[in-house]
Protein backbone atom coordinates (compact mmCIF):
# COMPACT_ATOMS: atom_id res chain seq x y z
CA UNK A 1 0.00 0.00 0.00
CA UNK A 2 1.46 3.31 -1.08
CA UNK A 3 1.40 6.12 1.44
CA UNK A 4 2.60 9.68 1.05
CA UNK A 5 2.35 11.75 4.21
CA UNK A 6 2.94 15.48 3.98
CA UNK A 7 3.71 17.73 6.92
CA UNK A 8 5.10 21.15 7.69
CA UNK A 9 2.27 23.36 6.52
CA UNK A 10 0.78 26.12 8.61
CA UNK A 11 0.13 29.82 8.93
CA UNK A 12 3.01 32.14 8.13
CA UNK A 13 3.32 35.89 7.61
CA UNK A 14 4.29 37.33 4.21
CA UNK A 15 8.02 37.06 3.74
CA UNK A 16 8.23 34.04 6.01
CA UNK A 17 9.42 30.51 5.37
CA UNK A 18 8.14 26.98 5.71
CA UNK A 19 9.65 23.59 5.03
CA UNK A 20 7.32 20.88 3.80
CA UNK A 21 8.15 17.21 4.11
CA UNK A 22 6.66 14.16 2.42
CA UNK A 23 7.46 10.71 3.73
CA UNK A 24 6.80 7.87 1.33
CA UNK A 25 6.18 4.19 1.97
CA UNK A 26 5.12 1.28 -0.19
CA UNK A 27 7.12 2.44 -3.21
CA UNK A 28 10.70 2.20 -4.42
CA UNK A 29 11.36 5.74 -3.32
CA UNK A 30 15.01 5.93 -4.40
CA UNK A 31 13.99 5.33 -8.02
CA UNK A 32 10.85 7.46 -7.98
CA UNK A 33 10.21 10.80 -9.60
CA UNK A 34 8.79 13.08 -6.91
CA UNK A 35 6.74 16.19 -7.44
CA UNK A 36 5.16 18.90 -5.32
CA UNK A 37 1.87 20.37 -6.51
CA UNK A 38 -0.41 22.96 -5.01
CA UNK A 39 -4.06 23.87 -5.32
CA UNK A 40 -5.46 27.20 -4.25
CA UNK A 41 -9.19 27.68 -3.59
CA UNK A 42 -11.11 27.86 -6.85
CA UNK A 43 -8.04 27.10 -8.93
CA UNK A 44 -6.65 24.03 -10.67
CA UNK A 45 -3.88 22.00 -9.17
CA UNK A 46 -0.49 23.15 -10.48
CA UNK A 47 3.02 21.78 -10.46
CA UNK A 48 5.41 23.52 -8.08
CA UNK A 49 8.64 21.54 -8.33
CA UNK A 50 9.87 18.16 -9.48
CA UNK A 51 12.97 16.14 -8.69
CA UNK A 52 14.21 12.93 -10.27
CA UNK A 53 15.53 9.91 -8.43
CA UNK A 54 19.17 11.01 -8.09
CA UNK A 55 18.43 14.74 -7.72
CA UNK A 56 20.30 15.52 -10.94
CA UNK A 57 17.19 16.82 -12.68
CA UNK A 58 15.12 19.46 -10.91
CA UNK A 59 12.41 21.63 -12.39
CA UNK A 60 10.44 24.52 -10.93
CA UNK A 61 7.34 26.39 -11.94
CA UNK A 62 8.01 29.92 -13.13
CA UNK A 63 6.18 31.41 -10.16
CA UNK A 64 8.74 29.89 -7.78
CA UNK A 65 11.28 32.48 -9.01
CA UNK A 66 14.13 31.13 -6.91
CA UNK A 67 12.15 31.21 -3.67
CA UNK A 68 11.55 27.45 -3.29
CA UNK A 69 13.98 24.55 -3.17
CA UNK A 70 13.05 20.90 -3.64
CA UNK A 71 15.33 18.22 -2.27
CA UNK A 72 15.19 14.59 -1.24
CA UNK A 73 16.78 12.14 1.15
CA UNK A 74 16.52 8.68 -0.33
CA UNK A 75 17.73 7.08 2.89
CA UNK A 76 14.71 8.57 4.66
CA UNK A 77 12.26 8.15 1.76
CA UNK A 78 11.49 11.82 2.13
CA UNK A 79 11.15 14.73 -0.25
CA UNK A 80 11.26 18.32 0.98
CA UNK A 81 10.10 21.69 -0.23
CA UNK A 82 11.83 24.65 1.36
CA UNK A 83 9.72 27.75 0.74
CA UNK A 84 11.12 31.21 1.40
CA UNK A 85 9.77 34.70 0.82
CA UNK A 86 6.23 33.39 0.95
CA UNK A 87 3.46 35.61 -0.32
CA UNK A 88 -0.33 35.49 0.05
CA UNK A 89 -0.58 34.05 -3.48
CA UNK A 90 1.29 30.99 -2.22
CA UNK A 91 -1.69 30.09 -0.02
CA UNK A 92 -2.83 26.64 -1.10
CA UNK A 93 -2.96 23.00 -0.20
CA UNK A 94 0.39 21.49 -1.12
CA UNK A 95 0.44 17.89 -2.34
CA UNK A 96 3.19 15.37 -2.75
CA UNK A 97 3.11 13.10 -5.80
CA UNK A 98 5.14 10.00 -6.55
CA UNK A 99 5.75 8.51 -9.97
CA UNK A 100 3.02 10.71 -11.49
CA UNK A 101 0.64 8.20 -9.96
CA UNK A 102 0.29 8.47 -6.20
CA UNK A 103 -0.88 11.38 -4.09
CA UNK A 104 -0.63 12.43 -0.49
CA UNK A 105 -3.48 13.98 1.44
CA UNK A 106 -2.01 17.47 1.27
CA UNK A 107 -0.89 20.05 3.79
CA UNK A 108 -2.38 23.52 4.09
CA UNK A 109 -0.12 26.53 3.68
CA UNK A 110 -1.64 29.89 4.54
CA UNK A 111 0.29 33.11 4.07
CA UNK A 112 -1.37 36.00 5.81
CA UNK A 113 -0.63 38.87 8.14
Amino acid sequence: QVQLVESGGGLVQPGGSLRLSCVASGIAFSSSLMTWYRQAPGKERELVARINSNSFSINYANFVKGRFTISRDNAKSTVYLQMNSLQPDDTAVYYCNAQDAFWGQGTQVTVSS
